[in-house]
């Protein structure tokens, strides 16, 4: 029974990079390390589609799906914080007025450290 070799990320992309050799073939080059040509095919695969980079730095590879969905989020969240913030500044300028026409106490308001 043959144990099952793993190859480092760098071991990877090194063997990777001598398929894509002018005077190599994969079929040669999947003789000379014991790989099959499929497994070399699936690595290349990976290295032009960017996640060989998660293997190498040894982090979790994402289907692209969860990432565009999680992207999708983001975006989201900091449209929601945008307008937020602009809810904020709008209510900081409102105090401010209400201030100078002695609309509103010049104590601080409660609960709001930074209204003053």
């Amino acid at each position: 029974m043959r144990c099952r070799r793993r190859f480092t990320a760098e071991e990877k992309l090194r063997i990777v990079e001598e398929t894509l050799q002018p005077e190599s073939s994969t079929s040669s080059v999947s003789r000379k390390y014991r790989i099959q040509p499929s497994q070399l095919y699936v690595w290349r695969r990976l290295m032009k589609e960017g996640q060989m980079e998660a293997v190498e730095a040894e982090e979790k590879v994402v289907p692209i799906s969860e990432l565009k969905a999680l992207q999708k989020k983001i975006h989201e969240l900091e449209r929601i914080l945008g307008r937020k913030t602009l809810e904020v500044e709008i209510l900081k300028e409102a105090v401010k007025i209400g201030r100078e026409k002695k609309l509103i106490s010049q104590e601080p308001l409660q609960g709001l450290g930074d209204f003053k």
